[in-house]
């Protein structure tokens, strides 16, 4: 089992990235992949899924990110293609409140995700999936990718974290950097 690999971005593609490390391509499917540039190196963390006819890779920018697949896959029904898209589309922060409060409404709006997975979701993570300074942590880290990402300059950026509320869903944080840098 590989936990993670550093490595130059090769290639980008709207499911995964092609990391290079010693002179080998390893294709990593990843939940946002236009969060890695190419030409940048990366430490990109690792889940192996070994079928019998396919040998995927599932990379994370974060321990947090990777932590809540491997939670999100335990789910009977829910597999790591489903999950994917799970931790693409909501925060990490905002997956787990929503689970702990039963919020189905926010459950559903992942793609494939209809009452009975969502109640499943619920059923088998509830309690499990704590909200610690780590994930706080990490959300930040992803605010700060999303504006590098907009063109955003790395001194600019880091005077805006500073100022936003963690507490809020990450949408919510990079909608309040986004008013800050324009002011």
């Amino acid at each position: 089992m590989y936990n993670y690999i550093i490595g130059k971005i090769t290639e980008v593609d709207s499911n995964n990235v092609t990391i290079e490390n010693n002179g080998i391509g390893y294709l990593i499917n990843t939940p946002n992949p236009y969060a890695f540039k190419e030409g940048m190196e990366y430490k990109i963390y690792l889940y192996q899924q070994i079928k019998e006819d396919e040998h995927l890779l599932f990379g994370f920018k974060t321990p947090d990110e990777k932590e809540l697949f491997l939670k999100l896959i335990s789910v009977k029904g829910l597999g790591p293609k489903m999950a994917l898209p799970i931790i693409a589309m909501g925060s990490i922060t905002g997956i787990a409140d929503a689970i702990n409060r039963e919020n189905l409404l926010y459950l559903k709006k992942f793609p494939k995700i209809g009452d009975k997975l969502a109640r499943q979701m619920i059923l088998d993570l509830k309690g499990k999936l704590v909200v610690t300074g780590s994930v706080v942590e990490s959300s930040s880290d992803e605010v700060y990718e999303a504006l590098i990402a907009l063109g955003y300059k790395d001194k600019d950026i880091k005077g805006v974290i500073s100022r936003i509320n963690k507490e809020s869903s990450l949408e919510e944080q990079i909608k309040e950097a986004l008013r800050l840098m324009i002011k």
